[in-house]
């Protein structure tokens, strides 16, 4: 909805502004300088960017009107599930976690979470490093390098459509400028025609430029902006089940594994930890 407003307050400052100095709207609708801006971006964006990301761009350009991907709860569904997991692991040892690792979907205890199951994603990452836990004598200063790696990768591959975007915003400007070039290219042509149709052309072509800067900086780079700001906050729910895994193969209990992984949340979606105990208390 914040991003909805935002659009909105940049088309009516630029109009209410432009209005206000007696200009005339109809000036401002050239269509084909939009054809040419547009298809330009958008030739240039899929030239240079692969299917998968291309596929990316899109889910996350339209998934930053949703905000971001987990909520709260999901977020407390998520350190329930590692409590379950990590308690069942004590009491039995990890041995006794391999069919749920092995088999999330099938897993009783995952099945208690369906939103969590349902994210393939970041049940991969848990099982992964669970599994790595259960079949070996890692240790912990060696299993963490290799969760930052996959961080690592899982972060590069989210900030992509961000990355993308801001080239196409970048590009903008520059195809207002072929607009605008194309335009003037019309005007050379109508010289020494009527004068009325002469200042048309040319305000065409002006116009070209406006729409390259006014989209590029009033839409795309913002909204790249939206989309890097939701991977970073959908990211920290990986960097959570990390710290409660490595807090646990360093011997903490899954209760003060739990925590370490509670402080790591954003404060907007971080439980108190009253409100978290209280709640740890009613899981079996």
């Amino acid at each position: 909805m914040l991003i909805i407003v935002g659009f909105l307050i940049v088309i009516l400052s630029v109009l209410g502004g432009y209005v206000g100095a007696h200009g005339k709207l109809a000036a401002l609708w050239q269509p084909y300088e939009l054809v040419i801006i547009g298809g330009a971006a958008l030739g240039a964006f899929l030239v240079g960017t692969p299917v998968k990301t291309v596929k990316q761009t899109l889910a996350a350009s339209v998934g930053v009107f949703k905000g971001p991907r987990y909520k709260q709860q999901d977020y407390l569904d998520v350190l329930s599930l590692l409590y379950e997991l990590l308690n069942k692991a004590r009491r039995e040892g990890f041995m006794s976690l391999e069919d749920h690792v092995e088999r999330p979907a099938d897993s009783a205890i995952f099945a208690n979470y369906p939103k969590v199951q349902a994210d393939h994603h970041l049940v991969d990452f848990m099982t992964d490093c669970l599994r790595l836990m259960i079949g070996s004598n890692i240790e912990p200063h060696e299993l963490e390098p290799l969760l930052e790696m996959e961080l690592e990768k899982h972060h590069a591959e989210a900030m992509q459509p961000a990355a993308v975007l801001n080239k196409v915003s970048d590009g903008l400007p520059g195809f207002g400028i072929v607009a605008a070039v194309l335009g003037i290219v019309i005007t050379m042509g109508s010289i020494g025609g009527e004068i009325t149709e002469v200042g048309a052309h040319v305000a065409g072509a002006l116009v070209g430029t406006f729409l390259g800067i006014l989209l590029a900086y009033g839409f795309v780079s913002p909204l790249a902006a939206a989309v890097e700001a939701r991977a970073e906050q959908d990211s920290r729910i990986y960097e959570s089940v990390k710290t409660a895994l490595l807090a646990c193969l360093r011997g903490y209990n899954p209760k003060i594994a739990l925590e370490f992984a509670r402080k790591t949340l954003p404060s907007n979606v971080r439980p108190g930890f009253s409100e978290f105990e209280a709640h740890l208390k009613t899981i079996k």
